[in-house]
């Protein structure tokens, strides 16, 4: 008797891009959120160089007139009203996120009991700290620091083992219809921005409408 359980419930999934910060403000809330209300998260690193600039064949939002600006301030914004400091300008350019998405995807393939931790250790590196995170070296380092074969790694991103796992990640979101970060879907419903993210728990919360 009595409710579902948080094994018998649909995760909530979360698309992110390693370089966008409202990604990373979601990451700091997604897992607490599900787990307020019994769900589980997946996560998935998706690309919005390929989203929006190819897909979608816009420019990318730092350098969209107005509204780049107003996405910078909002993010600040954000920062100071829950005690985040960045480790780094949101005018700065930014890193390539390639080499982080296909060390992520790896993981998520062999070694997924370490793909979270070490999602979140580049995230923090990059968004606290300000780490290089388009050095090969530097993810390497966050990934050993979690617990992964450093050299089993460094060979998947050398025999484009890890590249194909990206791309086919990348391809999966975009069937979803995912565009930008952070990106959730729950019981099949998609919600967009780190603002939904409390219309997301007012879905699960209320079981959906």
């Amino acid at each position: 008797m009595g409710g579902s359980t948080i094994s018998d419930q649909h995760p909530v999934e979360f698309y992110f891009d390693f370089i966008s910060p409202f990604g990373f403000l979601a990451s700091l809330r997604v897992d607490d959120l599900a787990a307020k209300y019994g769900r589980e998260t997946t996560w998935t690193s998706m690309l919005l160089g390929v989203s929006v600039m190819k897909v979608m064949g816009l420019k990318a939002i730092p350098k969209t007139p107005l509204k780049g600006p107003y996405m910078r301030l909002d993010a600040q914004r954000y920062c100071r009203r829950h005690g985040i400091r960045f480790g780094r300008q949101l005018t700065d350019p930014p890193a390539n996120p390639l080499a982080a998405g296909r060390t992520f995807h790896w993981l998520t393939e062999h070694d997924p009991m370490r793909a979270k931790p070490v999602a979140k250790a580049i995230l923090a590196a990059y968004w606290l700290e300000g780490r290089a995170i388009g050095e090969l070296d530097t993810l390497l380092d966050l990934a050993a620091g979690q617990g992964v074969d450093r050299a089993a790694l460094a060979e998947a991103h050398a025999s484009g083992a890890a590249s194909a796992l990206l791309n086919a990640g990348v391809e999966a979101s975009l069937a979803k219809g995912v565009f930008g970060s952070p990106y959730f879907i729950v019981d099949g419903e998609p919600f967009f921005g780190l603002e939904k993210m409390e219309l997301l728990e007012e879905w699960l919360r209320e079981g959906g409408w």
